[in-house]
């Protein structure tokens, strides 16, 4: 009798259990947000994992865009503490040449706008510049060694500046401006005019508001700019070009360049497409050099004080004012016969 067969017994088997489908609309957690102050990127708290911060790149400005230095060249930026900031653009001949020609360019564009429109371009800058009141008083106490209290004040001043020449820009026609008495049947008008393109040598000391109370009353009257920003505290600078660029001034009305002063200063003075020059923010004692290649195409030029901008209050009302526009306007007669 054969044996009977044994049944064998069913082996258990571990199913895994399918995951539930997730919708791509359904709402899902955030992951925690890398920051620059090393701030953990894992949720448990895990320190291990840290982002690098993004440093910003300070480029020149010219034609309302953000081009490099054509030689490629860059110096180092420090505080007033002497620790390194950032790497500046160290410009060149060529990119003082190419900030002409947008210049330039610019100027028809810029000067053909009515008063009131340059009025409310101006303004404009000032609104940008309320709104990104942080990161210029981080920039001023840095560069100037500064306190908060002193640098808010420093850009209140800046903005409040923009504001007043705005209010300048459709009235100082009839400040510099005169209907002249003539001993005959005709009208006789003095009718002031932009000068063309002006240079601005922007104040080495006060880093945004010496050079906004230099280069506003140049734009009101419907001038362009080469700008030759501060060789030591440039980095206010290049974030008002920020500025410019995303408000309503034309591309190429201010153009900027940074880098060592000796190796620009003189290119832009002799430059024989610039009609006037601002060396307000120069030593005086460079002054009469600079008068000299300025005389090449009989430039207008504002000597800076004789006794130098260190002790200049930028902050006393003498420091703006209707007739520094004036500095850089041509005066037109115009002769009318009467009843014509």
């Amino acid at each position: 009798m054969s044996p009977t067969p044994r049944r064998s017994r069913p082996v258990a088997t571990a199913t895994r259990p399918r995951p539930p489908r997730v919708s791509a609309l359904e709402p899902r957690t955030a992951a925690p947000l890398a920051t620059t102050n090393r701030t953990s990127l894992a949720p448990g708290g895990d320190r291990g994992a840290e982002r690098l911060g993004v440093r910003k790149t300070y480029k020149l400005y010219i034609g309302g865009q953000f081009p490099r230095t054509e030689s490629g060249r860059a110096y180092e930026v420090f505080d007033a503490r002497g620790r390194l900031l950032a790497n500046a653009c160290r410009g060149t001949r060529k990119d003082i040449r190419e900030a002409v020609r947008a210049a330039r360019k610019a100027f028809p564009i810029w000067a053909a706008r009515t008063g009131y429109n340059r009025s409310q371009v101006l303004y404009r800058i000032a609104e940008l510049l309320e709104g990104r009141r942080d990161q210029f008083i981080a920039e001023v106490m840095a560069a100037e060694g500064i306190g908060r209290r002193r640098a808010d004040r420093l850009l209140d001043a800046a903005i409040d500046r923009w504001v007043w020449y705005a209010g300048w820009a459709d009235k100082f026609s009839q400040v510099t401006g005169a209907v002249n008495p003539v001993n005959g049947p005709y009208f006789n008008f003095s009718i002031p005019e932009p000068t063309g393109v002006v240079g601005v040598i922007a104040p080495e000391e006060s880093s945004l508001l010496g050079l906004v109370s230099r280069l506003a009353p140049v734009l009101v009257s419907g001038n362009a700019a080469v700008v030759i920003a501060s060789e030591s505290r440039p980095l206010p600078a290049v974030t008002l070009t920020e500025v410019l660029a995303t408000s309503d001034v034309p591309g190429g009305v201010v153009n900027l360049v940074t880098g060592l002063r000796r190796e620009l200063v003189g290119h832009l003075a002799g430059h024989m497409d610039v009609n006037a020059l601002d060396a307000f923010g120069v030593d005086p004692a460079a002054a009469t050099e600079l008068e000299r290649l300025a005389t090449e195409n009989v430039k207008r030029v504002a000597r800076p004080p004789a006794g130098g901008l260190s002790r200049y209050d930028w902050l006393a009302p003498a420091a703006q004012s209707p007739y520094l526009i004036g500095q850089f306007v041509e005066t037109k007669t115009v002769w009318h016969p009467v009843g014509a």
